[in-house]
């Protein structure tokens, strides 16, 4: 369910608004895969614009997350970027699940959308499970 505090993409925020509890959104760094059948919001405009966690942290104050799914691969290719992505989970008491790459990838067909940053970061990609606000 969407926090309304003001996404100022269009296509962002009606896929935020459109999002119920238990239906899924990636948050991607500018390689990851989109399966098709995802709707693509895609924000990249350079390498590392818009960077990820500031594109996770407009989700975020958005989106009420319940489950956050991550490749378990961040952990030795990029273990600062995940450090930051632990902060941001850590005050909402959702624990970080993790899957192979493979698997991770496969999980986000399900997703109701995608949102591509420009990060390239290896591995700084998140599927959030949309919570309730109440």
């Amino acid at each position: 369910m969407r926090r309304n505090n003001g996404t100022l993409n269009g296509q962002l925020a009606r896929v935020i608004s459109e999002i119920g509890h238990t239906d899924q959104l990636v948050v991607t760094d500018a390689g990851l895969p989109i399966p098709p059948g995802v709707e693509r919001v895609d924000l990249a405009v350079a390498e590392n614009l818009p960077r990820f966690l500031d594109v996770l942290d407009v989700v975020l104050a958005e989106l009420a997350v319940e489950d956050v799914l991550l490749s378990e691969e961040i952990r030795e290719a990029s273990p600062q970027m995940l450090a930051e992505i632990e902060k941001r989970f850590a005050t909402q008491g959702v624990a970080l699940r993790f899957v192979p790459h493979t698997t991770f990838k496969q999980a986000t067909a399900a997703a109701r959308g995608a949102v591509r940053s420009g990060e390239f970061t290896p591995y700084a990609n998140v599927l959030l499970t949309a919570g309730v606000v109440y």
